[in-house]
């Protein structure tokens, strides 16, 4: 429960009222929307909190057509679009939109976690150009949807190794200029490998040999595929797609030239300010944790069962932690791009998570950095093969990623996310690390001739990785 402190922070956020003449029991989710230009430097525990209970409110909030729910002459694409004509009905569980919250899906074990098969989500072509109606796969990529525990670590992560990539970068293409001959950089960052790339003297960049990350060097952390830059970018995506909600910063006259872009009689449907305390509350998710068990023999098992995960090479991608330098959450991010706010364009804030009580029990190195225990790289890799090939069940490309291609999949909180696989269609741990092909094959093939001891001794440590409830 908020303090009295906290209470007037919230207070002076969320100043700006969503209409004039509601009544309490008026049938709406957002009562007053925050205030962007309140939200500038670090903040303070107080001012903080506030801006994370208005996220958590947000997160919470099932919104309604008075709230402007519904995209009434939008369409689901992230670049905005117009309709040719209205849709015959508002909720459409292909194209969207489908859902009435955010937490209806991200809900197990707790609010902001992961969703059951019964809640996938399907990005589809609609994504990027125009409405479709079909599962079909040539058309519609169907996703179980993830878990946000831990969510602000694993941008800021992302945003250290992508300002180191782009450092190597720097360094290559001065060293070949200087030298007056072709200078080859290995791409690695935090102990992950992504490649390599030759900086010739003239200033071009061989690219061919860049591996697991977009040739821009950006290493993007969300969606299964890696293609999503940040929490702001992923947040304003999924309020259009699957509420009809649009963020100001990307539908509003800035950009479109109305305020009314979806044509739904409702302006001004998210502030920037709104935007910012969903990022701030997703950012602020406690990271996932490793239990221990009360269970004598379930700890034997799973002590053997860690000592298989890296004997057999799971490690190799699901890292168990990757360091971290700072905590301090810069919003908007460095890398966020068109169609959010952004680091120059406005003063911004900064989310300090150290003030937040759960990661001051994250470990840390000898250099100070907190060590992340995503259990993941944030690279992209070829999962499948023409053996083993379940996990490559879709047939439509999503930002120029290969179908084969998806992000390692931070395995930390495993233990309370089940079902597992992209499309959430294998029931058990032991079905989707048999369904393993490509670039772990050899890992899976591995964890097959595990004697059935060993094999249920690791499955006994993926069921520890958990979220708290």
């Amino acid at each position: 429960m908020m303090n009295r402190l906290s209470a007037i922070a919230l207070a002076v956020l969320c100043a700006s009222p969503a209409a004039a003449g509601d009544v309490p029991w008026a049938e709406r989710a957002i009562n007053s929307h925050v205030d962007q230009s309140k939200l500038t430097g670090t903040l303070d525990r107080a001012a903080l909190d506030a801006l994370i209970a208005s996220g958590e409110r947000l997160f919470g909030a099932k919104f309604t057509e008075l709230d402007g729910a519904g995209r009434k002459m939008a369409t689901q694409a992230i670049i905005p679009t117009k309709r040719k004509r209205p849709p015959d009905n508002i909720f459409q569980r292909i194209a969207g939109t489908e859902s009435n919250s955010c937490s209806s899906c991200h809900r197990e074990p707790v609010m902001g976690g992961a969703g059951d098969f019964t809640v996938n989500v399907f990005v589809n072509e609609g994504f990027t150009n125009a409405d479709f109606d079909t599962t079909d796969p040539q058309f519609s990529n169907e996703r179980n949807t993830n878990h946000l525990m831990g969510a602000g670590l694993v941008e800021l992560l992302a945003r250290e190794m992508t300002a180191d990539l782009h450092a190597i970068r720097k360094a290559a293409l001065h060293a070949a200029r200087q030298k007056g001959e072709p200078v080859t950089a290995a791409l690695e960052t935090k102990g992950v490998g992504f490649g390599r790339i030759t900086a010739l003297p003239d200033g071009i960049l061989d690219l061919h040999e860049i591996e697991g990350v977009d040739t821009d060097l950006v290493v993007r952390p969300f969606s299964q595929k890696g293609v999503m830059t940040s929490l702001r970018q992923f947040t304003i995506n999924a309020m259009n797609q699957h509420h009809g909600m649009e963020a100001e910063e990307r539908f509003g006259a800035r950009w479109t030239g109305e305020a009314d872009f979806d044509e739904d009689g409702h302006a001004h449907e998210l502030s920037d300010g709104d935007i910012s305390a969903l990022v701030a509350w997703q950012a602020s998710r406690p990271a996932p944790t490793v239990m221990q068990p009360a269970d004598a023999a379930w700890q034997a098992a799973a002590k053997q069962g860690s000592t298989a995960f890296d004997a057999i090479g799971c490690n190799s991608c699901h890292v168990r932690a990757l360091p971290l330098k700072s905590l301090d959450f810069a919003d908007p991010g460095p890398f966020d791009a068109a169609g959010t706010l952004r680091a120059g364009e406005i003063e911004g804030a900064v989310y300090d998570l150290s003030l937040l009580d759960w990661t001051k029990t994250l470990e840390r190195n000898d250099k100070g950095e907190v060590l992340v225990p995503l259990f993941g790289d944030l690279k992209r890799h070829v999962i499948t093969d023409r053996q083993v090939a379940a996990l490559g069940n879709e047939l439509l490309s999503q930002r120029f990623v290969e179908r084969n291609e998806f992000q390692t999949t931070e395995i930390w909180g495993i233990g309370s996310t089940a079902p597992y696989g992209h499309r959430g269609d294998f029931t058990t741990l032991d079905g989707v690390i048999r369904a393993h092909g490509g670039e772990a094959r050899a890992s899976r093939d591995a964890y097959i001739g595990l004697d059935d001891g060993a094999r249920s001794a690791l499955i006994a440590y993926l069921k520890t990785l958990v979220i708290e409830p």
